[in-house]
């Protein structure tokens, strides 16, 4: 099973910055698997801007959960929801794939996704022949940097195309 992951940060990198708020949605109609966790920065330093764009404040993010004790959840959630072949996918997987595969590894010394990762935008494009062309039209719920609408938005756009391309899934 395929499951959306969207993840926001207050860097740019793992290790030197921190994974804050991790959600993920499984690639089904009715949206309503989801998994939602604020994680506890793992470092001192962060990217104001970074952090801005998820409406917290530095504050606020020291109070959230402990990122071992997330990432045990968050591999609990994946393998009730998906327990043969869970599939990472997001619509930006150089970022969010970086951020939960390295703290899956981290923190649990094993990821359940395993080595891989897909990238919506990167089936869009090529569904549609057009190496600039986006998905983004295609989403339902809006964008808000909030991580599990952010991921139900990419299902949602995700579930479009299986159906529009008449994709085996």
């Amino acid at each position: 099973m395929f499951i959306m992951v969207d993840v926001e940060a207050d860097g740019p990198i793992p290790g030197k910055y921190s994974m804050i708020e991790l959600g993920a949605v499984a690639v089904e109609s009715s949206l309503d698997r989801t998994f939602h966790a604020k994680l506890r920065p793992i470092s001192d330093e962060y990217d104001p801007e970074a952090l801005a764009v998820t409406g917290y404040k530095r504050e606020q993010v020291l109070s959230f959960d402990d990122p071992k004790e997330v990432m045990n959840n968050f591999e609990e959630w994946i393998n009730e929801t998906s327990p043969k072949h869970p599939i990472f996918i997001s619509d930006n997987n150089g970022f969010d794939w970086m951020f939960v595969c390295w703290y899956f590894h981290t923190f649990l010394g094993r990821n359940p996704f395993g080595y891989s990762s897909q990238n919506l935008n990167s089936l869009y494009k090529g569904l549609t022949k057009n190496i600039f062309g986006t998905f983004k039209h295609l989403r339902r719920t809006p964008h808000d940097h909030n991580p599990v609408n952010d991921a139900k938005g990419n299902v949602e756009a995700l579930l479009t195309l299986i159906e529009e391309y008449g994709l085996e899934y």
